[in-house]
């Protein structure tokens, strides 16, 4: 747990400090009322100083004005829960096969243990915080996901039941946040016989800030953000450029699927992705409310 002295200012002279406070100003005004739809990690969960920064974050965004989304995932924490049931994950081009079994484990980690915690956080930095998986208010409607194999598309996978979204009705999420309360999304969505559904957490964010037209979907990740074929930092892209950087294989392996989400989102309306490395301590503050670049911003145009 981060200490007092180590959020200490002392170092800081007061004016510095009043000068960094006036930085954030510009951009406090340009974003009061907008949705930030942000993407929080199963790995960004396990560092207690980390969490408590990120939970101080959100309700500081809520309290100037804006209104943060927090769609969570939870890969870790299902492993390990799978693991105490003597149960192995498995994947199949890097989705988790969810039989039965599997899918009544990721509910009630995913909607329970890590969605509660996260509401817990959130609201004991002094935010209102609200848990919510696809069912609630008919939020996530869902199918069974083909999964076709990369290499051979006759080939179909059965991955068991992950989904994909087949529609979002977003109206308990409007309802909440025009009620001063942060909203806490599980990825889990049902389909027509009521039937649970595992779905990708980036897809989930994607989508959602698509149909609420968020002025940011924010994807916090282990990773500095989209690296060039040198290791260098590529801090500012548009949707036009990124398309090039997957044409030549720069963005490849485990970034494919965040970062397709993350294009389809700007191409939809959402006027900047943000990719950010939760490693740094308020990562997700400094982004928004500063000039500084702690990830990839994805523009729209």
């Amino acid at each position: 747990m981060t200490t007092a002295s180590e959020h200490s200012l002392d170092h800081i002279t007061p004016r510095d400090q009043a000068e960094i406070l006036a930085q954030a100003l510009p951009y406090i005004r340009r974003f009061h009322g907008k949705t930030l739809v942000i993407k929080y990690g199963g790995n960004a969960m396990t560092d207690p100083a980390l969490q408590q920064d990120f939970a101080e974050d959100v309700v500081l965004l809520k309290l100037v004005g804006m209104n943060p989304i927090v769609v969570h995932g939870g890969g870790p924490q299902i492993d390990e829960a799978l693991s105490r049931i003597g149960k192995k994950g498995r994947f199949i081009q890097g989705m988790r096969v969810t039989d039965a079994e599997t899918m009544e484990v990721v509910e009630w980690v995913l909607a329970g243990e890590v969605q509660q915690d996260i509401v817990g956080l959130i609201n004991a930095a002094g935010g209102k915080a609200v848990g919510l998986t696809g069912r609630d208010g008919g939020l996530i409607r869902a199918r069974k996901l083909k999964m076709l194999d990369l290499k051979d598309p006759s080939i179909e996978h059965d991955v068991g039941q992950v989904g994909e979204i087949t529609a979002i009705d977003p109206s308990v999420v409007r309802a909440l946040q025009d009620d001063q309360f942060i909203p806490v999304i599980s990825p889990i969505g049902f389909g027509e016989h009521n039937e649970s559904y595992n779905i990708n957490a980036d897809l989930v964010a994607s989508k959602l800030a698509e149909v609420l037209k968020a002025e940011k979907l924010i994807l916090l990740t282990n990773t500095p953000g989209v690296l060039d074929k040198a290791g260098k930092l590529l801090t500012n892209l548009s949707a036009r450029e990124i398309d090039a950087l997957f044409a030549d294989g720069t963005i490849s392996g485990g970034m494919l699927p965040k970062i397709s989400g993350a294009l389809d989102a700007a191409k939809s309306g959402v006027n900047a992705v943000h990719i950010i490395d939760w490693r740094v301590p308020h990562a997700m503050l400094l982004e928004v409310l500063t000039d500084g670049a702690y990830g990839t911003m994805i523009r729209s145009y």
